[in-house]
């Protein structure tokens, strides 16, 4: 019987949205292997404590370990943990988020196992003896099929390419200790500092409206910012043109150099589509497009597209999904 490992990430001591999507992921693949799912959990005293709502999402077992030295994230010391939790069990895959910090501790652990990894993966079945994966390539220009035969295999999964599911499981929790001390780390984290914890993160939300140049002023983001609050859960995101001309702030970003999101519902603003935008959220799960241009490239990727002026269809837009939740 072969099991997966998952490293359930968290923000302020608790885990994150993405920390679900992996555990949940997870569960799909351990249900066809037959094994268990076992979820870390790594901070300060007290992060142990959130270890039923994993297992409310499918682990069998919580991992957890607590140390004060473990207060911020710290590469070298939660690396050094998973190489060392990963080499005592028998685990088909270890799954980590494609996020800001899983796309540094991913690699640090597959270098310390001396094993490949696949990064920023959007689905993944077992065929057989192999995991298969996909992973968009190229700046999103092919989908790349990987067959990872190795194990463990180890793969990081994209925000939002997994939907978070309930499978309560025991999440019977095992308290376990770092290799060695964090403090000796070469690197150690003094302190973290959150941007606008107001603002919904665009790795989580799962609406994204977006805003291009289309827009012709910043001032006009307004209409986007009005929109995304007509949906209410909604995050607001920009392309790269936008965010160097200033109107919105680099955090914003989305596309290849900024962040990469996979929302449910990703409406696209006065966006003409350029290869590196796409590269950032073309594995939405649904894509409207909204653009004067019929010939605009991000048409071709929408799944609904709306030929119109943005100043004109965003206002009855919104309207229209306000009257809608009213009713």
């Amino acid at each position: 019987m072969t099991h997966i490992l998952v490293f359930a990430e968290t923000r302020g001591g608790a885990p994150r949205k993405v920390a679900f999507e992996a555990v949940s992921a997870a569960r799909q693949l351990a249900d066809q292997t037959g094994g268990e799912v076992h979820a870390v959990l790594a901070g300060s005293a007290g992060v142990g404590a959130h270890a039923a709502a994993l297992g409310e999402h499918g682990a069998d077992v919580v991992r957890v370990c607590e140390h004060d030295g473990l207060a911020h994230y710290n590469g070298d010391a939660v690396a050094a943990l998973m190489a060392q939790l990963t080499q005592g069990g028998s685990y088909r895959a270890v799954f980590f988020s494609a996020s800001a910090q899983g796309k540094d501790l991913a690699p640090r652990t597959a270098a310390k196992l001396r094993t490949t990894l696949a990064g920023d993966i959007t689905s993944f079945v077992l065929e057989g003896d192999a995991l298969v994966v996909t992973h968009p390539g190229y700046t999103g220009k092919v989908i790349q099929t990987l067959r990872l035969t190795g194990s463990p295999a180890i793969v990081s999964l994209r925000p939002g390419a997994a939907m978070v599911a309930k499978s309560p499981k025991a999440g019977r929790v095992e308290a376990v200790a770092p290799p060695a001390d964090p403090a000796s780390s070469r690197v150690v984290t003094t302190e973290t500092v959150l941007g606008d914890t107001k603002k919904l993160d665009l790795g989580e939300a799962p609406v994204i409206v977006s805003g291009g140049r289309g827009l012709k002023a910043a001032e006009h983001f307004a209409l986007v910012e009005a929109l995304a609050a007509a949906f209410g859960n909604a995050a607001v995101g920009a392309t790269r043109a936008v965010t160097d001309e200033g109107w919105r702030p680099h955090s914003d970003q989305i596309g290849q150099t900024g962040r990469l999101v996979s929302p449910d519902l990703y409406v696209a603003v006065g966006i003409s589509g350029a290869i590196q935008h796409l590269a950032g959220m073309r594995t939405s799960r649904c894509i409207v497009a909204i653009n004067k241009d019929k010939e605009a490239p991000i048409f071709k990727v929408a799944d609904y597209g709306i030929v119109g002026d943005v100043f004109e269809v965003v206002p009855a837009l919104t309207a229209a999904i306000a009257a809608a939740k009213k009713s």
